[in-house]
């Protein structure tokens, strides 16, 4: 992709939505970036006013599921300009997903660059307000016509941004997980830790059945339905006594850039940290011998949230509908590094 990108502003800017209104995913800013792939090389980087997407019916990405995304969030500096959460560790992420799902790569630098000018131009979306931010969503596309199964020759990589309050709404509670036995949302060698469409429809069938029963969503299992894998969207954590476990990165959900950070926080803080298998069995025998002290998950969109309940087969484990001490430290730390409004020492926030 050439380093040159093109603008054309938006004549029709919209009206700013209030912060109380935002919720999550509702609202896109004035414009996106886009680029194309041809055979070898991106080409035609530019920021146009937000829009539809020219798409063939035959593209490969509405036919085989090429298709990956992204999400980050920008939060505005003291100084009115975006600062952005770890976006090399997104820009990597991204291109892992793509060579698993046999899409080109993106070079990291064009990465950051597509990124700086449409933040540039859309800085003013940023919202102030605690607890909201820019959530943004690069993502890539298989677009060329072609009906025959194999890799598209040609791509369409964009990137848009929405303006967003709490995942969970304005008052979020403490999420009540359905545990399932039956259905499985990705296996090992599968494409479970790339951030890939096909991993996120393979999960809703089972998240509306638990949403109907008044569960918030579902902990997921692996292939065995032995060890525990994630929560819906969210990696997940467990403190048992005074140490906190969580799945290891085994290829078959998703290596979260927040569940890094809550790793790296809790290391420094010198809290026992384990990465290992944790088996559904363990969790409900920790919490019967009262040593399952708190459970919670970890993402982008929604931080840090606690967990207050796990339904499991006929058993259901309760716990604090608040969050625990290890969660809300770690949120807290979270939530001041990024309304600080500044560059940290770590570098996790870079300005744009």
């Amino acid at each position: 992709m050439s380093l040159d990108i093109s603008i054309t502003s938006s004549k029709h800017p919209r009206p700013r939505p209030p912060a109380s209104d935002l919720g999550f995913g509702r609202f896109f800013t004035d414009h996106m970036f886009l680029a194309d792939y041809d055979a070898s090389n991106w080409c035609n980087g530019r920021v146009v006013p937000y829009g539809p997407l020219p798409l063939d019916p035959a593209a490969a990405a509405l036919h085989y599921g090429q298709t990956l995304f992204e999400g980050m969030k920008a939060y505005k500096s003291k100084t009115g300009r975006a600062l952005v959460f770890r976006p090399q560790l997104h820009a990597a992420r991204l291109n892992a997903s793509a060579e698993r799902l046999c899409m080109p790569t993106l070079p990291e630098a064009d990465f950051h660059t597509a990124l700086r000018a449409l933040l540039e131009i859309d800085r003013g979306w940023i919202p102030e307000a605690p607890g909201t931010a820019l959530y943004i969503r690069p993502a890539m596309i298989a677009s060329e016509a072609f009906l025959g199964v194999r890799p598209s020759r040609r791509y369409t990589f964009f990137i848009i941004a929405s303006p967003v309050g709490n995942y969970w709404g304005p008052k979020p509670s403490a999420l009540r997980l359905w545990v399932e036995t039956e259905a499985v949302r990705a296996a090992k060698g599968g494409i479970g830790a790339a951030k890939a469409g096909a991993n996120y429809v393979a999960s809703l069938l089972t998240a509306e059945h638990a949403k109907a029963q008044g569960y918030s969503q579902v902990l997921w299992l692996d292939s065995t339905h032995t060890h525990v894998e994630e929560v819906g969207t969210m990696n997940v954590f467990f403190r048992f006594g005074d140490t906190v476990v969580t799945p290891p990165l085994d290829g078959s959900f998703l290596a979260g850039i927040t569940r890094d950070s809550v790793l790296t926080l809790l290391r420094r803080w010198k809290v026992p940290v384990e990465e290992r298998p944790v088996a559904m069995a363990e969790v409900a025998d920790a919490y019967d011998n009262g040593q399952l002290k708190e459970v919670f998950g970890t993402g982008t969109a929604a931080v840090i949230s606690p967990v207050s309940e796990l339904t499991w087969g006929k058993r259901s484990l309760k716990l604090s509908e608040q969050r625990g001490e290890v969660a809300e430290r770690a949120f807290r730390a979270m939530t001041e590094l990024t309304g600080r409004g500044e560059p940290d020492a770590e570098g996790w926030l870079v300005e744009m």
